[in-house]
């Protein structure tokens, strides 16, 4: 039968989502986790791989299981044999027509971003840092350049090998909290390239420390070359929010309240 599950964890101490013969990965400590509950070697399917050092709010997940188990079973048997950051939070059985990334219709993305002189020691890995002050106006006109379907080379890594540069932005969302300090990023697309959003968090700091005008993300974005962006940012305060499906797959909704979390 069809399992899907839905996964939180810290990346700090892993490197990234893809299994790896070291087995330091996320999908390897999953795998072994199945395997001591199951019985069975199973393979998994992410719907978005993410990089060493990216969190997950809400990662999901499928596997075709040999055995039958009640749903909170599956939660409470895998996260025993889980380290401690990373979490199993639900469990479905959604038909086997489903596709943790095929069936995907959009996924999210959230940065947390702390602006302050000195850089963070007890969030350390958790969120990204600045020293600059940011105009988020200049921020979000610059971020308005993305939005729709556009050719992002620019914003891509040497070695994503995605078939297509080209993807949809539905939305970029850039907020301060109350405590003047603490920024939320938050970007919602069909898809994201290798780098993507950090590429593109290096592109907003730029133009909101001063350091570039808005309409350069356009001309980034125009030039269709790696070397026309700024600099790929930080790993640590990027969150994979999750993806969206549509209701018939009866995917809970993950819960976006980071920023309050750690402001």
């Amino acid at each position: 039968m069809r399992i899907a599950l839905g996964l939180s964890y810290r990346g700090c101490a892993y490197q990234g989502w893809q299994s790896q013969p070291g087995g330091a990965t996320v999908q390897d400590h999953v795998e072994r986790a199945l395997r001591e509950f199951t019985g069975a070697s199973l393979r998994v399917v992410c719907a978005g791989r993410t990089d060493a050092g990216v969190h997950a709010l809400q990662q999901v997940v499928h596997f075709d299981s040999p055995v039958r188990r009640g749903a909170q079973s599956w939660v409470r048997g895998l996260n025993t044999f889980l380290p401690p950051d990373i979490s199993v939070l639900w469990s479905r059985e959604p038909g086997e027509d489903f596709h943790a990334q095929k069936s995907a219709r959009s996924r999210r993305y959230r940065y947390v971003l702390v602006q302050h002189a000195v850089r963070p020691a007890l969030l350390h890995g958790l969120v990204g840092w600045t020293h600059h002050r940011l105009d988020a106006q200049a921020m979000r006109e610059g971020a308005a350049h993305l939005l729709g379907e556009h050719d992002f080379t620019s914003l891509r890594a040497s070695s994503c090998q995605a078939r297509s540069p080209c993807k949809t932005v539905h939305g970029i969302d850039i907020e301060l909290a109350p405590d003047g300090r603490t920024w939320s990023f938050d970007f919602h697309a069909n898809a994201f390239l290798h780098h993507m959003v950090r590429n593109i968090m290096g592109c907003l700091i730029a133009v909101g420390s001063g350091a570039r005008d808005p309409a350069w993300i356009a001309q980034v974005l125009s030039a269709r070359e790696r070397a026309a962006a700024a600099p790929t940012f930080m790993p640590d305060g990027l969150y994979f929010a999750g993806p969206a499906y549509a209701a018939q797959w009866q995917i809970p909704e993950p819960v976006l309240d980071l920023p309050r979390l750690l402001a």
